[in-house]
C-alpha cells in the first residue's frame, strides 16, 4: 500500500491547504468528480503525494454549463465591485504564499524559491487587476452627425478557457485568471495532468471568496483529466 506524502508529518503544509489522501479535481460550484482516479506523484523522489479523481467528458459538459450561467451573472457585476472580489483573491493567496509555494515546489520540482515566487506573481496579477477595474475605460469618438458622439465600451466576452502546462502550474492560471475576472468573464481551468493538486489548492482558496462574496462556484470551474481537446473544441 502507498505511502502518501499528504500523510506524512514533516509535509503538514498539504492539509492545511484542504488536500487530503484522496481529493476530486472537477469543481463548478461542487466538487464531483467521474473519470479515473491518478496520483500525484513527487519528481524529487517519486513518492506518491495523494490521489486525484479526474473529470470525465461529461463532468467537463457540466463545468462549461456552470461556467456560462455565472458568466451571466458576473458580467453584470459592476467592474470595480469585480476589482474588490479580485482583490479578495489575491489576499487569500497571499495569506497561504508560503504553503502554495511549497506545493508547487514538492508537485512540480522547482526549487522552493521559485515557487514562492510563481504563486506570488499570481498575487501581482490580483493587485494589477484590482486596480485596472477602475480603469476601464473606452474612447469618445466624434460623430458625423451633429450633436452626437461615439462611445467605445468594453464588453466581456464569456467563459475564458484557461490549459496550463506542467512547469508553471499556478502562475500561468493566475496571469488569465485575474484579468478575466476582472473584465467580466467567467473561467474554466484545465491545468497540467501532472500537476492537478496545485490546482486544486489554488481552486479551493478562490472557492472561499466566492462563497464569501455570494458568487457561483461556476465562475471559476476546474476540470482535471484529459478534457483539453474539448476545451480548444468548445472555443
Amino acid at each position: 500500500m502507498a505511502s502518501y506524502l499528504v500523510n506524512d508529518g514533516k509535509y503538514t503544509f498539504l492539509k492545511e491547504l484542504g488536500l487530503s489522501e484522496n481529493n476530486c479535481g472537477v469543481f463548478h460550484g461542487k466538487w464531483a468528480a467521474s473519470g479515473p482516479v491518478v496520483q500525484s506523484v513527487c519528481p524529487a523522489n517519486n513518492k506518491p503525494i495523494a490521489n486525484v479523481q479526474n473529470g470525465s467528458v461529461e463532468d467537463y459538459e457540466i463545468a462549461v454549463t456552470e461556467a456560462r450561467k455565472a458568466y451571466e451573472q458576473w458580467c453584470e457585476v459592476p467592474a470595480p465591485r469585480r476589482g474588490e472580489v479580485v482583490r479578495q483573491i489575491g489576499d487569500k493567496l497571499r495569506s497561504q504564499l508560503q504553503n502554495l509555494g511549497k506545493l508547487v515546489s514538492m508537485e512540480m520540482g522547482k526549487i522552493s524559491a521559485e515557487g514562492v515566487g510563481e504563486v506570488q506573481e499570481y498575487v501581482d496579477i490580483c493587485d494589477y487587476a484590482t486596480g485596472l477595474s477602475r480603469s476601464l475605460n473606452g474612447q469618445i469618438l466624434p460623430s458625423e452627425r451633429p450633436g452626437h458622439a461615439l462611445l467605445e465600451q468594453w464588453n466581456p466576452l464569456g467563459v475564458v478557457g484557461v490549459i496550463s502546462a506542467f512547469n508553471f502550474p499556478c502562475a500561468v492560471y493566475g496571469w488569465n485568471n485575474a484579468l478575466a475576472l476582472v473584465t467580466g468573464n467567467s473561467v474554466l481551468w484545465k491545468p497540467a495532468p501532472s500537476t492537478p493538486l496545485t490546482a486544486i489548492a489554488v481552486t479551493k482558496l478562490v472557492e472561499g471568496v466566492l462563497k464569501a462574496n455570494d458568487l457561483p462556484g461556476g465562475l471559476c470551474s476546474l476540470v482535471c483529466g484529459e478534457v483539453g481537446g474539448f476545451v480548444v473544441a468548445t472555443a
